[in-house]
């Protein structure tokens, strides 16, 4: 036999139940209530912690990087790149500078490039010529300090800011910009950093334009004015490498200077040695060869340079005005002297230069 009872007092309800025969065991069976105020609790700290953890998250990060970052995205999941040519890929970029919004031309594309040339050698007038495009940014002689180019790093740090629009100068077109870059001398690190240099291109799919000048003759003698003009300082004091008026050149092309006639081939060996090893080290990347003279003899090469950094073709115009424009036999002291060296060399050729625009 067995048996139930129900029994409530004081309030408390219990349930006991015995079996019958054994009535030392009795089970009892407690009715607990839900701990629902108890989970809202721990839902609400949890919430409270998570908002927490993500406000320090995003000081931390920063408000710029945090933008950046979200723009980086926005820009990456909303350029159609789709009429990008596959072998063009690798030189189409979308940069999203840290130091000002390029939001309104994100989807843009924009070109890498440098000027790759040597002193005297018409690069300057050149970069003019480029900068008065509306969407190219030509920052100039960025590596002629010392400090830019004392180490790889240090040059690839330069580089990078060039390259992410970080670079502020003159030049700079910022949100219409469609190609960037700056002017490089052989000799500020160039040279002797060529295999990294080489690599970097590659990897952030830089484009080279190597600027030459085939006469190394004119050349020099531009040099050596030039370095005249630095010591003498005959423009009121100041060393100007390129002037903007046919009275300031007038002053400058009066310097003739003096060649030493005996080591003059060694030293136009040297020269021509020097840019033929840099170009053979540097020829693993995309890259357009152009010469002065040709740009001098016609104007319409520029049309190949602009169509090389896939920019519109536009009229290009330079504030310039060319120093020496005289024959080369007004150009040099002792004219004779210097024609009788090279006169039936290889470098006579040299002799017939014409320095007419």
């Amino acid at each position: 036999m067995g048996g139930c009872k129900a029994e409530e007092k004081a309030g408390v309800g219990e349930d006991w139940c015995y079996p019958f025969g054994n009535k030392d065991t009795l089970i009892l069976k407690n009715q607990k209530k839900s701990p629902l105020v108890l989970r809202m609790v721990v839902l609400g700290m949890s919430m409270i912690c998570g908002i927490f953890i993500c406000t320090m998250c995003v000081k931390q990060i920063g408000s710029d990087s945090w933008s950046r970052i979200v723009k980086i995205e926005v820009g990456e999941q909303s350029c159609n790149k789709s009429a990008v040519l596959p072998s063009e890929v690798q030189f189409v970029h979308y940069p999203q500078p840290v130091t000002y919004s390029r939001i309104e031309c994100m989807c843009n594309p924009v070109r890498f490039f440098a000027i790759i040339s040597s002193q005297r050698s018409g690069s300057g007038w050149f970069e003019t010529l480029l900068n008065s495009h509306m969407n190219v940014s030509s920052n100039g002689e960025i590596f002629s300090r010392k400090e830019r180019r004392s180490n790889i790093s240090s040059i690839i740090k330069t580089l990078d800011m060039v390259y992410d629009l970080d670079w502020n100068s003159s030049a700079s077109k910022n949100e219409c910009t469609a190609a960037v870059g700056l002017k490089w001398m052989l000799n500020q690190g160039l040279v002797a950093n060529h295999a990294d240099i080489v690599d970097y291109f590659n990897r952030r799919g830089v484009s080279a334009i190597f600027l030459f000048r085939r006469n190394l003759l004119c050349q020099l003698v531009s040099q050596l004015a030039n370095n005249h003009d630095r010591y003498l300082k005959q423009l009121n004091g100041t060393h100007k490498a390129h002037v903007h008026t046919s009275y300031e050149a007038n002053i400058l092309a009066k310097y003739k200077p003096r060649l030493n006639a005996s080591s003059l081939i060694w030293r136009l060996k040297q020269a021509d040695d020097y840019t033929r090893d840099a170009l053979e080290n540097l020829k693993n990347m995309r890259h357009i060869t152009i010469y002065y003279e040709d740009l001098i003899r016609n104007r319409t090469k520029l049309l190949d340079v602009l169509d090389f950094l896939k920019v519109p073709r536009r009229k290009l115009v330079s504030r310039h005005v060319k120093i020496h424009t005289k024959p080369l036999s007004e150009q040099i002291e002792n004219w004779d002297e210097v024609y009788n060296t090279l006169n039936g060399t290889q470098y006579e050729s040299f002799l017939n230069a014409d320095y007419r625009i």
